[in-house]
């Protein structure tokens, strides 16, 4: 198979199941305009965030990795009314363009958008008491993500369900001697979750228009 097959798959798919959306496309393009760098969620991955979010009937949705908000407000539009989402971002620049993108998509009202180092921002939710969150998903820097782990326990509950993206890394993740400091960082975080007794944990493969790549999912016993 190659990428060119893997393209049209995806797009055959997202044709079929989500088709146009103007505040998706416009987050998109503004982002890429703006020289953010292409790694949001695809279509299809992001509309499966939305469909867990429903399913789970989240309330209290937490993001680690806000980028130009495309995955925001796929998760931000599967909140019943009067839920919320609390997303985290290092960068003021992608931070400010993320909020014009939710205010353009009509769902700025319901997210809150931390700027800092995310584990200083999950440092400051555990410290502050913040009540649990209902779905994680996990998508910021790779090489502290067995920490942002262990945050994100101390803010879930029975029933949680974490989402860590990236974890596959084109089969780099199986090599141990890998140079690539992402790498080592999931390959941490997996012996973490391996070991951590509160949650069962389960890793998926995936190829399609993001490369060959691959997410982890965690429930919180």
């Amino acid at each position: 198979m190659s990428d060119s097959t893997w393209n049209a798959v995806d797009s055959y798919y997202g044709d079929l199941f989500i088709g146009a959306d103007a505040a998706l496309d416009a987050t998109l393009a503004a982002s890429a305009a703006a020289g953010l760098p292409p790694i949001a969620v695809s279509p299809l991955q992001g509309k499966m965030l939305h469909l867990l979010a429903r399913s789970l009937q989240a309330k209290a949705i937490l993001e680690i990795g806000t980028l130009g908000g495309y995955s925001t407000i796929w998760l931000a539009r599967a909140l019943p009314r009067g839920g919320r989402l609390n997303t985290l971002e290092l960068n003021a620049t992608h931070a400010k363009l993320a909020r014009e993108n939710l205010q353009r998509a009509g769902v700025s009202d319901e997210v809150e958008i931390r700027v800092g180092p995310a584990l200083e921002s999950l440092e400051q939710m555990v410290k502050v008491s913040h009540a649990p969150f209902d779905l994680i998903f996990i998508d910021a820097d790779k090489e502290t993500m067995a920490e942002q782990f262990g945050m994100c326990l101390k803010l879930s509950r029975s029933g949680t369900v974490i989402v860590a993206d990236n974890v596959v890394r084109d089969g780099a993740v199986v090599d141990p001697a890998s140079t690539d400091s992402r790498v080592q960082g999931v390959r941490r975080f997996n012996a973490a979750v391996a070991s951590e007794q509160r949650v069962s944990a389960t890793a998926v493969q995936t190829v399609g228009s993001k490369g060959y790549d691959g997410f982890a999912m965690l429930y919180v016993l």
